[in-house]
């Protein structure tokens, strides 16, 4: 059975009471660069998957606070307190989508492993919804300081929890030595975030195979040793 709005809002009326009788938070803490104690994981994802919607819907500059709080049920004091401001919403999310994304691939050879992170990017970015939402996270990020460091510290982490990729393939004698785990990848995603956030163009399964080839190339040939 799907939780009510009238659910929601008793379990954060709630939490209010319980993490205000707790004390304040540090207010040097950046918005969304934590979790305050206290915070339930329904409140939170019932704040994070309205601000993905509305992300996905009407972009950045549309993102309010308290139609956020409205949308998910959630008592607006809570909102304000815990995230701060519509990009302390955009840093949680990030953190968050980069918690749930898929984890890096193993399938035995360096080549394999390459081509499932270039699917993943592909299928992410053109999926209807998550496309949407990337759209309005880059565009934010391009104009807000914030947002860019919550978007780098998100690739950051896509980009170390694939790394072990490249290190299986230093241990198999696929790459030369020396080679940056983390800038192989990068070689891989970039052109695929070109097209789809610079030059707006369609991307295909055939793109993501030439990054792979490219990427693979590249590495032999000493382009990512340090």
């Amino acid at each position: 059975m799907s939780e009510t709005l009238a659910d929601r809002t008793a379990l954060t009326e709630q939490e209010t009471h319980l993490n205000e009788s707790s004390g304040t938070p540090d207010p040097s803490a950046a918005p969304g660069s934590r979790r305050p104690g206290g915070r339930t994981a329904k409140v939170r994802r019932a704040v994070l998957d309205a601000t993905q919607e509305a992300l996905a819907t009407g972009g950045f500059p549309t993102l309010n606070m308290d139609q956020i709080a409205a949308a998910a049920g959630v008592g607006k004091t809570t909102v304000y307190r815990r995230w701060g401001s519509p990009v302390g919403l955009v840093t949680d999310l990030l953190h968050d989508m980069a918690e749930q994304s898929r984890p890096a691939a193993d399938t035995g050879s360096l080549a394999g492993d390459l081509r499932a992170n270039a699917v993943l990017v592909r299928e992410t970015l053109t999926d209807p919804r998550m496309g949407a939402v990337f759209r309005a996270v880059i565009a934010a990020a391009a104009c807000d300081e914030e947002c860019a460091r919550a978007l780098s510290g998100f690739y950051r982490t896509r980009l170390t929890e694939w790394a072990p990729v490249a290190e299986r393939a230093l241990a198999r004698g696929e790459l030369p030595a020396g080679t940056d785990p983390v800038e192989l990848l990068r070689a891989v995603s970039a052109p695929l975030y070109y097209r789809f956030s610079v030059t707006h163009e369609e991307l295909g399964t055939a793109d993501a195979e030439r990054a792979v080839t490219a990427a693979l190339a590249a590495a032999a040939a000493g382009a990512y040793t340090a």
